[in-house]
């Protein structure tokens, strides 16, 4: 034992014995496989039928988990994004949550779930994490509605982030789509140009995203040039919005919450 502990005379001697004796150790679990085998032969069909059944219950349980989780990580994706976005804001934020939309396709109008008890008043700047949103217009106790900028009636000043031409976007009941007012065919303006809102009226702050200008259409013979907006905001998908306290309001309203 001494010569083995401080030398290696023995090593070979010692793999050549690991190596004959591996088929013993095969031989010796032979006994323990048979007896499994023989409690699988021996089964009755409906413990079988049993078993199959609870893993399958058991795997449908977890591809639901998974699917749950799946649609968490989404929601704490879009958290983050709007806790990034409040990072260039001067102005005090509230989150709120989307509890309902209009039935109607040519009203777009939504509702969020903070109210009076919130201190939301009507007029109050709405955002997701992209680009504005639109107002709030009428406010209950525990909900209040609001307007998009997307609804036919609804009509915000904005300003070419580029050059500061200014003009108005108005809303085309359509998601997708805004319309500039008023353009004159003169103007600086170029498809790719980013809106901001320009903060004429006192209604919106200046400097939020608005959209972007999708199409330029010049028609022989018309006064003014029709231009076609993509809105910033995810008006018909995001789900979680902030309600924005700019300073003139008065209220001291704390970090996003």
């Amino acid at each position: 034992m001494a010569v083995h502990s401080y030398t290696t005379w023995f090593n070979p001697i010692e793999k050549f014995f690991d190596n004959a004796l591996l088929p013993a150790h095969w031989v010796a679990t032979v006994p323990a496989r048979l007896n499994e085998w023989g409690q699988l032969i021996l089964s009755d069909r409906s413990d079988l039928e049993v078993e199959n059944t609870r893993l399958k219950q058991e795997s449908l349980i977890h591809r639901g988990q998974i699917q749950r989780m799946a649609d968490l990580a989404a929601e704490n994706l879009r958290l983050r994004l709007l806790l990034n976005a409040t990072e260039l804001l001067m102005d005090s934020v509230l989150v709120t949550e989307v509890i309902g939309v209009s039935p109607s396709r040519n009203s777009h109008t939504l509702f969020i779930n903070r109210g009076a008890d919130d201190n939301v008043y009507a007029g109050q700047p709405i955002l997701d994490a992209e680009g504005l949103m639109g107002q709030v217009t009428s406010v209950f106790e525990h909900h209040s509605v609001a307007l998009l900028i997307t609804d036919s009636t609804h009509a915000i000043p904005v300003q070419i982030l580029r050059n500061g031409v200014r003009s108005i976007a108005e809303g085309t009941s359509n998601y997708d789509r805004l319309r500039l007012r008023f353009v004159s065919p003169t103007a600086d303006i170029r498809e790719g140009d980013q809106l901001v809102s320009s903060g004429l009226g006192g209604r919106f702050p200046a400097g939020y995203p608005v959209g972007s200008v999708l199409n330029i259409e010049h028609k022989a013979g018309a006064s003014f040039i029709e231009v076609d907006v993509a809105p910033a905001a995810k008006i018909d998908r995001s789900k979680h919005l902030l309600l924005v306290f700019t300073s003139k309001d008065g209220g001291e309203i704390g970090p996003s919450q």
